[in-house]
Parts: C-alpha cells; structure tokens; sequence
C-alpha cells in the first residue's frame, strides 16, 4: 500500500468520525440564549401564576408546638454524596436524623421536616408526601429543609445523573426516610403544648465569606425561631448561610458537618431540640479551622459562641397569624453549559436530572416571614429582600432545598464569570438571578 492510498484512507476515517461528532453535537448540543427574560411567556406565567395566588391567613388565640426526631442511619454503609463521587461510607462519624417541627395557632397547622442531607430530592419530598396524606396527619402546608451537609448519605435520587454522581438510588432508603419522617412528624404533632414564640437574629461574620469575589455582599447573619413551652422546654429553628463543606472531601465517614456539632451544643445547654435549616449558602462559604473532626466541631463552638454574643435583635411573635402559600415555578429552557456558550440540549437535561420541582413556599408566622426555595439562593441578594421586608414591619427568614433543586440562583452579573457555581450549576441560564429577585420581592409585598 502506497503514501497516496494511506493517505486517502486515514482521511476517509478522519471525514468520517468527523461526521459523526458533527452529527452528535447537533443532537446534544444547543447554544445558550441571551434573550431578555421579562417578555418571554415563562416569565409571564410565573408573575400571573403568583397574582392569582390565594393567601388567605387564620388568626388564633394561642400558639402550640411540638417536636421530635428520628434516627435516619441505615443498617448498612451507602454511598456518600457531596464533593465529587467517593463510595460508600466506612463509618459512622454523626448518625443521620429527620426532625419535625410542627406549629398551629388552633386553626391551621404547619410542618417542617429536616434531613441531614445534601438536598431533599423530589423524589423523596413526592414519596413523603403520599405518605403524610395516607396517615391523615392534620396538616395545611409541610415544608423540607437540609442542612446541605457534604458528607451525608445518597440512595434516594433516581435517575442516571443520580446514579452517576449523587449516591444512586435504592427503594429501601427511600422507604426508611419516609418512614422516620411519618414518626418524626406523628410524634411532634402528639406532643403539642401551648408555646411563646421569639425571633432572633445575630451577627456571624467573623464565620462566612463570599467564595467568589472577597468584598461582594454576605449574609453574615444566624436568625432564628425558638419556641417555649410552658414547662421550660425550648426548641429553635435556625439557619444560616456557610456551606455544610467544613469536613474534608476526603474523609469517609458518615457526618453532619457543621450544623450537627452546632445542633448538639444547642441540645446540650439551652434548647430541647433544635433545627438547623440551610440558609442562602449559595456564593457562601465558611471560614473554617480546619477540615477534622475536630476542628469542624471547634468551629461549631465558635458559631455557637457568636449566636449567643452578637444578637442584633430579638422580638416575641404575639399576634397568632399563621398564612402560606406555594408558587410553582416556569423557567427557561435548563441551560446546563459546557462552556461560555454551549449548553447540552434540553431533552439531555431532562433525561439526566428528571424533574427538578421548581417553586417557592411562603409561610407568614405573625410578623415572620418564611421562604422556602428548591434553588440554591445566593446571600448576595438577602440584603435586599430584608430591607423589603422589613418596611413591611417583617422579619425574613429563607431557607432552601425545599423539596426539589434547580441550581444555584446567583446574581446574572457573574454568569459569564468562571466560577464553577455559575458555570455548571446555574441550571436555567441568564436572567435567573433576576427572576428570582423578582419573585420574592413580589411575595414580600403581597404579604399584608
């Protein structure tokens, strides 16, 4: 065989792998869209969707609440989720619960459930709720919330990217977090007593930094709900913005990271349960001692300590007011990127996440307000939405992962950045941050 015949052939295979990834791009491949969001029908449907929202409250005479917790950690090590892929777990460093917190004012009940877990998957918040409807539990709106830790357990997110990078998926996981969260909220709802009802606020600075650009905005601060009962016995419900990521990627135990040493110094002093629910850590990261054990348990203490010192404000919630609502969410087109302008099509998307369950529930308790998002919120915005609120007379309280994930909500002024964040994991593109922003604001002024 001759140059002249080599030559040919190898070009005939180059034309023809050429073709191919040509033909591959095509199908997988689409560029992003820079369009302006504010006229486009997502856009429209959403903002009327949220108009038409009825949001009615109840007013009652007195405040009940209980709460309990149940033991979540499974018989044998799965696989951890957070960081990138590790496999299963070799021990147990923190067992694993879900936490019920439950709140009437005599006339409408509310619940959250929490789960020291990365996120709460749609899947698992679909599954609880069929199972909370089938045990008839009394109750108007039920909120999720994880503490986002990076060294929990997976087994509960179906779907090929779930099985790729998120832990897998197996029913009987699934089966027992349902089970522990029907116990965890029977026995809260059992356990009801008349309460008084404060709101905290305090100044953590010292503990969390913006993880992209050193002097934009944070969310410095812990707030929280704490409930007395009439015999003494306290609970809170708090949250913060630092990122769970304090434990090292590498370690291989089963750990709660941060919020769980903060949760059991709360537990061991001044409170009989407490809850901690991820803040707006989008864009936050903590600024941590170290990443063993010890030294994550170090900055608990040193969190705790600040909660303590540095309160800014404290009010007690008098008047008896409980309203809620829910805004299912339409978005763009997801717009998961390979590069600056290069997205995988839409169906791929589809095909590798399944549904991401796209809304915001809102929950006004007196003059407290709650937003729950299923997007990882960045604290950049909180700064604004609380000066909104408060000139309402509210206090803002906003929590995340409530039940589904969409990506990080981070301001479009760094989309085009190379942050890892707003690169491969703002999921719905240009002109989110904005849609978000404008979305609570709208539910901050429909709140009378």
């Amino acid at each position: 065989m001759n140059w002249n015949s080599l030559f040919k052939k190898a070009l005939k295979i180059f034309l023809g792998l050429f073709l191919v990834l040509f033909v591959l791009a095509l199908i997988l491949l689409t560029t992003v869209d820079h369009s302006p969001i504010e006229e486009q029908q997502f856009y429209k449907e959403t903002f009327d969707r949220l108009e038409d929202i009825p949001f009615k409250t109840t007013l009652g005479e007195t405040w009940t609440a209980g709460w309990s917790k149940s033991n979540m950690t499974p018989a044998k090590p799965i696989d951890l989720v957070g960081y990138a892929p590790r496999g299963s777990y070799e021990f147990v460093q923190d067992s694993s619960f879900v936490k019920a917190l439950t709140l009437s004012n005599g006339k409408t009940q509310l619940a959250w459930l929490n789960f020291e877990l990365l996120i709460v998957h749609p899947f698992l918040a679909k599954s609880i709720r069929e199972a909370v409807e089938k045990a008839n539990l009394p109750i108007a709106q039920l909120n999720f919330t994880a503490t986002h830790t990076h060294s929990g357990m997976g087994g509960y997110m179906p779907g090929p990217l779930g099985e790729m990078a998120f832990g897998g998926f197996n029913q009987e996981i699934v089966d027992l977090m349902v089970e522990k969260s029907v116990l965890a909220l029977r026995t809260a709802i059992s356990l009801q007593d008349t309460v008084s009802i404060a709101y905290r606020k305090a100044d953590a600075r010292a503990l969390v930094e913006n993880r992209f650009i050193k002097n934009d905005p944070i969310d410095p601060f812990v707030r929280q709900l704490i409930f007395t009962k009439r015999d003494g016995k306290k609970a809170t419900f708090l949250t913060y913005s630092a990122h769970a990521t304090t434990m090292s990627s590498k370690f291989m135990g089963l750990s709660g990271d941060y919020p769980f040493y903060l949760v059991q110094n709360l537990e061991a002093s001044e409170y009989d349960f407490a809850l901690f629910a991820a803040g707006t850590v989008g864009s936050h990261r903590p600024l941590s001692f170290g990443n063993t054990p010890e030294l994550v348990a170090k900055y608990a203490a040193a969190l705790d300590s600040t909660i303590r010192i540095h309160m800014t404000q404290f009010a007690t919630i008098n008047r008896k007011e409980i309203g809620h609502g829910r805004l299912d969410i339409s978005l763009r087109e997801p717009h998961l990127r390979i590069s600056d302008n290069l997205r995988i099509r839409p169906w791929l998307f589809k095909y590798l996440l399944g549904d991401t369950n796209a809304h915001l529930d809102f929950t006004l308790i007196g003059n407290t307000l709650l937003i729950a998002s299923s997007g990882e919120l960045s604290g950049v915005f909180y700064e604004k939405w609380e000066e909104s609120a408060r000139a309402k007379g509210l206090n803002l309280i906003i929590t995340t992962f409530n039940g589904g994930y969409i990506g990080y909500i981070t301001p479009d002024r760094l989309y085009d950045k190379h942050f890892h964040e707003v690169r491969e994991m703002n999921w719905y593109g240009p002109g989110n941050g904005a849609f978000f922003d404008a979305m609570i604001e709208e539910i901050i002024a429909k709140v009378n």
